[in-house]
């Protein structure tokens, strides 16, 4: 732990002065209480620096939460050894690539029973808000149970006992974006009015008590339970590809769900606060949580140990060292066939920009966040599935 100012304390040991320079810019804001925690994981992000924690008082930031609201992990550790999963695993691959849409702006042609049922619970939840979602997205319901590209992920893992896991990230796909988009925009159309200077545009705060705050925050609870929603249909439907694969039902024996952007009404250092993680997940005493490394390297089931400095917080995956546009620059396919040797994966230059060079090395990220966490179990990959 590094206090760099009196509003900003740092668990990251690789922090470029870039990152560094966003947060403190963040933690120079008057309604900060009492500091902005920064991850292990921390890098550059859009206004608020991504692998932040950031309390604030009678405010919220949207651009702090960011455009995925609500996303997050979702893991199930089934009844199944590692040894159990003979033949080819490209079959469980495809499979899956079938049943869950894939990539930016790829939805479902057709509901599920199940994803109607889902819908019509999130419809009714927006009633009650008092919004109407459509007006974001026409086809917001068919965007239940898709997974979305870039680091979002679906897997199937084992863990230090060969207990099979089946792992996915994902968030509010196009609808929560919008819903994000529009409310960042208000807050920034707010400041100019009221000729509020900022360090960042895109820290444009709305206040609590005023009609946007209030539009905003119904919007971003719905938005978050659209993208725990959403993790449990494709969760369901990975259960149905892998049951078919082995050739039996599948035993729940554990089940997590976590978000890691997203804001709650929490309590620290005496005062109750609208707390923004952007990048990092609940890590209080007790919690479980899910620490996911970048597509070939190992992921973790957690536990929090509710330290108090970090605002109950940890990291939230290994955190990006070079931009995508960088990556792609800086690696080839036959480094990421290397990077992903004896894990089934759709081999392609799309995914070049996720290979784990391209991220903070995920066991320093982890050993950062020795004071965090507790690690329960270690997942290494066997299946990976992503969107283009």
């Amino acid at each position: 732990m590094l206090q760099i100012n009196e509003r900003l304390i740092s668990w990251a040991s690789i922090l470029e002065e870039e990152t560094r320079r966003q947060a403190e810019k963040a933690s120079r804001l008057p309604f900060i209480h009492p500091h902005i925690a920064l991850m292990p994981d921390a890098h550059l992000g859009k206004g608020a620096t991504v692998g932040s924690v950031i309390p604030t008082l009678g405010a919220i930031i949207p651009a702090a939460v960011g455009v995925d609201i609500g996303c997050g992990m979702a893991a199930v550790r089934t009844q199944y050894h590692r040894d159990d999963l003979v033949g080819d695993l490209r079959r469980l691959r495809t499979s899956i690539e079938e049943a869950v849409p894939l990539s930016a702006g790829s939805y479902n042609s057709r509901l599920t029973e199940s994803a109607r049922r889902r819908v019509d619970q999130l419809t009714g939840e927006a009633e009650t808000a008092g919004f109407d979602p459509l007006r974001y997205a026409k086809n917001w319901p068919l965007q239940l149970g898709t997974l979305g590209s870039g680091n979002h992920f679906i897997e199937v893992c084992h863990d230090e006992s060969g207990s099979v896991w089946l792992f996915l990230h994902s968030g509010s796909r196009g609808v929560g974006n919008r819903i994000a988009t529009h409310h960042i925009r208000v807050a920034q159309d707010l400041m100019r009015q009221r000729r509020i200077d900022l360090p960042d545009r895109d820290l444009a705060y709305l206040e609590e008590g005023s009609d946007q705050f209030d539009a905003y925050l119904r919007e971003l609870r719905w938005a978050q339970n659209f993208a725990l929603i959403n993790r449990d249909e494709m969760m369901d439907r990975v259960i149905a590809c892998f049951a078919e694969f082995v050739g039996g039902p599948v035993e729940q024996r554990e089940r997590v769900q976590c978000h890691h952007n997203y804001t709650e009404r929490e309590t620290h250092y005496g005062e109750q606060v609208w707390l923004s993680r952007k990048g990092a997940i609940n890590a209080g005493r007790g919690v479980a949580g899910l620490i996911p490394g970048s597509m070939g390297d190992a992921s973790y089931v957690v536990v929090g140990k509710g330290n108090a400095a970090a605002l109950n917080s940890s990291p939230h995956g290994a955190g990006r060292a070079f931009s995508r546009t960088a990556a792609r620059r800086a690696f080839t396919r036959e480094q990421l066939r290397e990077a992903m040797k004896g894990i089934e994966f759709r081999d392609t230059d799309a995914f070049l920009d996720e290979i784990p060079q391209a991220y903070k090395p995920i066991d320093v990220v982890m050993r950062d966040a020795e004071d965090l966490v507790e690690v329960r179990h270690t997942l290494r990959q066997m299946v990976n599935v992503k969107g283009d």
